[in-house]
Formats: C-alpha cells, sequence, structure tokens
C-alpha cells in the first residue's frame, strides 16, 4: 500500500471513530428527574431527595443561580471574578442599605465594573 492509501484507511479510520463517538455523547437531558431545588448532595454527589442542600459552589457548578441578598460573603467571594475584597463591599452594602433591588445598585458599588456586573447577573438573582 501506498502513502496515499495508508492516509485514506488512517483518515477512515479517524471518520469512523468520531461517528461512533459523536453516538455515544451525553445528550443534553438533565442526569437528575427532580426540580433543581430538589437536589441535594450526598458524599459529595447530587442526588434528589435526602441530603444536605448544595454549597454556592456545588450550586454554580449544578447550574443554578446564587441569591445576591442571601448568599454569604465567603461563598459569595467564591463565584468568579469576584473576590473576597468584593464580596466583603457588596455584602456591607446590602448590610447598610438593606436589599438589593436593582441591578444599578449594584453597579454603585465600588468595585463593580461593567465586567463584574455582567458576571453577577449571570450567577445571581435579585430575589
Amino acid at each position: 500500500m501506498n502513502r496515499t492509501g495508508a492516509l485514506a484507511v488512517a483518515t477512515l479510520g479517524l471518520l469512523g471513530l468520531g461517528v461512533l463517538a459523536r453516538g455515544r455523547w451525553p445528550d443534553s437531558a438533565p442526569a437528575l428527574d427532580c426540580e433543581p431545588g430538589a437536589v441535594r448532595v450526598v458524599d459529595g454527589v447530587a442526588v434528589c431527595g435526602e441530603g444536605a442542600a448544595p454549597s454556592a459552589s456545588q450550586r454554580l457548578l449544578l447550574g443554578r443561580r446564587l441569591d445576591l441578598n442571601t448568599v454569604s460573603e465567603s461563598e459569595l467571594a467564591r463565584v468568579p471574578g469576584v473576590g473576597p475584597s468584593l464580596a466583603r463591599r457588596l455584602v456591607q452594602e446590602r448590610e447598610a442599605q438593606g436589599r438589593f433591588s436593582s441591578w444599578e445598585q449594584v453597579a454603585a458599588v465600588p468595585g463593580v465594573g461593567a465586567a463584574r456586573l455582567e458576571t453577577l447577573q449571570a450567577t445571581t438573582d435579585l430575589r
């Protein structure tokens, strides 16, 4: 077999592997058959039913948002792009002025620029 034939066989083999991998790739269906609020964590594994409520980091990994008006400073500091000092300022502002009722109030906190505001809007809610 010449070089062209070997390349053709290799290409067909890779194409076949790609088709096989695509057919076995996980789909977008939820892994758990319960409402997001019913998800609990048992020994580090998300389950439906009994167990501990997920931590803030675990909620983010599960695709759930945090409540900016109730999340603790240490949990908020773990949100990508926030960090400890901004988390402290956000919680201090929340304690001084009361609950955040608009994103404009959040944007007024020193250190919350456009990029951080966008991150907060993507990961938190104002419930």
